[in-house]
């Protein structure tokens, strides 16, 4: 009888922000394809770490308005279309099992959001505190700009609510968030298409993802696609495919990018 290969652990980066509904998606996508490619008794172990990327950084953190308003004053656009773009990906998040509820969205700066994640990478649990983020912020309607209620959340993921307020309240990981855009800027073909150093804050697509310190992919996907990269990243030799965003989306519609999101 074969003894089963052991490959090495595999490392993928995955530069998202919370208020990007694509990148909810393309997460819940990504756990998708990696559990359907893990079944493969050769498949190593899989470490998926969250970067930040700010999607609209100069957000106020107590925004008064819609997400209706947020986004027809940052795109220019009419409201009647921009609620035809939230509906859209409310339905494309629902065949991802993913419940969006814009109406009662609360828009708001996502950087000490930010900082809570990587306070959360410190102590083990980055993965279960972005899925409470963004769970929080397209499905309940919380508020996650604000240190009082991103404290709530953090304990409802299973962290200290004193040190996490210490986090918090110190900046001490607002670098680490800095270093982040900073770093997927540098980001070049073939590791992430889609780059446009020219755009502020840098990234032409929110959501990027990095296998093995060198190939790339963007944009949501789908979980059949998801799980083909998966499969690909997890062979010993076979490199991954520089992909792009689902067959059928149109790149406002399955984007985001410069200071707001092309739902």
């Amino acid at each position: 009888m074969n003894e089963p290969i052991v490959n090495e652990p595999i490392k993928i980066d995955v530069w998202s922000d919370i208020a990007c509904p694509w990148c909810y998606i393309g997460k819940r996508n990504l756990e998708a394809g990696l559990a359907a490619a893990a079944e493969d008794a050769n498949a190593p172990a899989v470490e998926v770490v969250y970067h930040s990327y700010g999607l609209s950084p100069d957000t106020p953190v107590d925004f008064d308005g819609s997400e209706i308003e947020f986004l027809a004053g940052h795109k220019g656009m009419q409201a009647s279309q921009v609620q035809q773009m939230l509906e859209n990906v409310t339905g494309v998040a629902a065949q991802a099992g993913l419940e969006y509820n814009f109406d009662i969205l609360k828009h708001t700066n996502t950087v000490k959001a930010h900082e809570l994640l990587h306070f959360a990478k410190v102590q083990g649990v980055q993965r279960e505190v972005m899925e409470r983020l963004m769970r929080a912020y397209f499905t309940e309607g919380r508020h996650v700009g604000r240190i009082d209620d991103l404290v709530t959340l953090a304990t409802e993921a299973g962290l200290d609510a004193t040190a996490t307020r210490d986090a918090l309240e110190s900046g001490r990981f607002t670098p680490d968030v800095l270093r982040d855009r900073r770093h997927v800027r540098r980001f070049s073909r073939p590791a992430c298409r889609g780059i446009d150093p020219g755009r502020s804050p840098g990234v032409g697509r929110a959501r990027c993802c990095r296998f093995r310190q060198r190939d790339g992919i963007v944009g949501s996907m789908t979980e059949n696609t998801q799980t083909a990269v998966a499969e690909q990243t997890i062979a010993p030799v076979t490199p991954v495919t520089m992909l792009e965003t689902p067959a059928g989306a149109t790149q406002a519609g399955a984007c985001c990018g410069g200071s707001a999101c092309g739902v």
